[in-house]
């Protein structure tokens, strides 16, 4: 594995860069600005290599970025309803930077903090300590964030975490995909695959209402192959409140610990290109990049536009703090947070 590393400067501070190519050539970029991927590269049917994650041309500009492009949010990815929080019976009012909600962490969250690297023989591996009290968020954590890099074309992303305080964690990684090529427009003919029988509907602010509902005969439904696009415009009010796909779906099979294969299967019949991702978290948020217009300038010299990609984000429930039936987002001393994705990238 050849791993080399560049630094930019940004107002927050020197940003490093590391790429990470393997035998093939295909290779992955990884920021310390937010622990992000910054650029990955795959081939295609023909053996063509090309970009698939989506990204800026310049590394600074990742910073406050509205889409939260290829980031590590936290300490809370999603929403949490109203910025309000209970731990321990003490309450916690968050930033409220999302409608009436919180969400991502709050404004500066972890994706806008400069992490800590250090490299691996395959891979690198981030750090972050978020003091008690930052963003409003009790208990100092402890974090680290590894992804690794394999000869075939595997992207492992492995979260830990430890707290001094009972604190909610809810890690995930905000990559946008476009198989077809990073700047090749839109995602909507993508077809994916969910091992997800369940959907959770929200309110008109894209908080779940706390139930989990059935996906068959709705747009939901992603339980064989489907184009993103298909039933984007349908009649139907969960797609007409964030203008397509922003919602959370519950793993089928999912328990505490065990990684579900194939828990989302993207594909691209233009190229190929084919990406599985396997996890061990409860839920998967598809967001079709409904609001990605006026973003930064990618390397083609423009903002992409809306539906240029798709994140996939393997993660907690939203609002999971608030609604005791969902899975448990907590972590008490001398527990360790530990999630796992795996991004596994083939052609066809």
């Amino acid at each position: 594995m050849n791993i080399s590393e560049r630094t930019f400067p940004s107002t927050k501070g020197d940003i490093s860069v590391f790429k990470l190519e393997n035998r093939s050539g295909a290779w992955v970029e990884l920021s310390t600005l937010g622990a992000g991927v910054v650029g990955l590269a795959v081939p295609d049917r023909n053996g063509s290599i090309g970009e698939v994650a989506l990204g800026y041309a310049n590394p600074a500009d990742y910073l406050y970025d509205g889409p939260c492009m290829g980031k590590c949010p936290g300490r809370y990815a999603n929403r949490i309803a109203n910025g309000h929080l209970e731990v321990d019976g003490k309450a916690y009012q968050l930033a409220i930077n999302n409608g009436p909600n919180a969400l991502h962490g709050g404004p500066e969250g972890f994706q806008n903090r400069i992490w800590q690297a250090r490299r691996l023989p395959d891979g690198v591996e981030f750090s972050y300590v978020s003091k008690d009290g930052e963003e409003n968020y009790p208990g100092t954590l402890t974090l680290k964030a590894t992804y690794t890099w394999s000869e075939d074309n595997m992207l492992t992303l492995r979260m830990e975490a430890v707290t001094d305080s009972r604190t909610v964690v809810n890690i995930t990684n905000h990559s946008y995909w476009n198989l077809a090529g990073k700047d090749s427009g839109s995602v909507l003919d993508h077809e994916m695959k969910l091992a997800a029988d369940k959907w959770l509907p929200t309110d008109m602010t894209q908080i779940p209402t706390g139930e989990l509902a059935d996906v068959a005969d709705t747009p939901m439904d992603f339980r064989d192959f489907k184009t993103l696009g298909r039933d984007i415009k349908a009649d139907f009010e969960a797609l007409k409140i964030g203008k397509g796909y922003d919602h959370c779906w519950a793993i089928r099979d999912w328990e505490p610990g065990r990684m579900v294969a194939d828990a989302v299967v993207l594909r691209d019949s233009r190229s190929g290109r084919v990406l599985s991702i396997d996890s061990d978290q409860p839920g998967v948020q598809i967001y079709t990049g409904n609001w990605l217009d006026g973003s930064p300038e990618n390397c083609d010299g423009r903002p992409y536009r809306d539906y240029d990609g798709v994140a996939i984000e393997m993660q907690g429930f939203p609002d999971a703090p608030n609604k005791p039936q969902f899975p448990s987002q907590s972590l008490a001393p001398g527990e360790v947070y530990v999630r796992t994705i795996r991004f596994r990238f083939s052609a066809e």
